[in-house]
Formats: structure tokens, C-alpha cells, sequence
């Protein structure tokens, strides 16, 4: 069983024991935390995948300790000007192992009605004085009621067929 979650800002794919170098986290050395966005958790064939998380999934994780990445080196250089700039950095990360990876209350993402008749239902419920519409918001309501020739109609005609 292994699950791709978010962490910090970055996407890891994490197994169960598995140690993992991230960046900083705020929480003490020792202590317990719990990542809740899970984008993909896959147990053998069973594949739930997260739209875009899973709700109600967690993967939980140790802080092992606070350290210091490897040092990067910039150099800086213009030829012929004698210009020369040295500069190196630390990132700061964090060590942590993976806990356990929940998959309670997970299940496929509901079907969503798509936006244009979700507003035009909205619109519809909310003004009915149609004169306020937009001819292309009358359109979307005249195709919702299936009313025919919609796309050659003025926005007089379409206001006398909605209503």
C-alpha cells in the first residue's frame, strides 16, 4: 500500500517505515502529525484517486529531527570585469517517517453539474426580472429548457420565450 500526498508544498509517494526528507515543518522534534492531503492512495489494484484529495484520508508521520540539506554553492562571475561573487546555502529540512496511511471515509469524488447550468439555475432562482441577464446567460437558460432556434434569436425573443 503506498499513497501520493502533499507535504510542505511537495508531492511524495510514501510507504509505511519509510523516512522522509522534507522542508521545514513547525512542529517540534518527537511529535505526531497528520497530513490530510492525500492525492492518491493504492492498495494492490484497488486505486482511490482524489479530486483534487481524498476527503477523509490521512497519512500520519513522526518528526525524527530538524537538520540542514547539503551546502549549494553560487558563484557569480562576469569575465573581463573582475567581478566575483561566492555565495552557499543550507536548505532546512526535516526528517520524518511515515505512520500509518488511513483510508477511512474515502470514496470516489461525487459527479458535479456542470457550471453553466448550476448558474443558470442560480440566475433563474435569484432574478426574475430577465431583463437584467446577459444575452449569452438567456441562451444558456433557453438551451437548458430546450427551446428551439435559441442561437438566432435577439434578446427581446428569448426573454418572450423564457417567459
Amino acid at each position: 500500500m503506498y499513497a501520493i500526498v502533499e507535504i510542505a508544498g511537495h508531492q511524495f509517494k510514501v510507504v509505511k517505515d519509510q523516512k522522509v526528507y522534507v522542508n521545514r515543518l513547525a512542529v517540534e522534534e518527537g511529535k505526531e502529525i497528520s497530513f490530510d492531503k492525500v492525492l492518491l492512495i493504492a492498495d494492490g489494484d484497488n486505486i482511490t484517486l482524489g479530486a483534487p484529495a481524498i476527503g477523509g484520508a490521512q497519512v500520519s508521520a513522526k518528526v525524527l529531527s530538524h537538520l540542514q540539506g547539503d551546502k549549494v554553492i553560487v558563484f557569480k562571475k562576469k569575465r573581463r570585469k573582475g567581478y566575483r561573487k561566492k555565495n552557499g546555502h543550507r536548505q532546512a529540512i526535516s526528517e520524518i517517517i511515515i505512520g500509518d496511511i488511513l483510508t477511512s471515509g474515502a470514496k470516489a469524488a461525487p459527479k458535479k453539474e456542470t457550471k453553466a447550468e448550476s448558474k443558470v439555475e442560480a440566475k433563474a432562482d435569484a432574478n426574475d426580472d430577465l431583463s437584467n441577464l446577459t444575452v449569452a446567460e438567456l441562451r444558456d437558460m433557453a438551451k437548458a429548457k430546450e427551446i428551439s432556434g435559441y442561437s438566432s434569436m435577439k434578446k427581446a425573443e428569448l426573454i418572450a420565450a423564457l417567459s
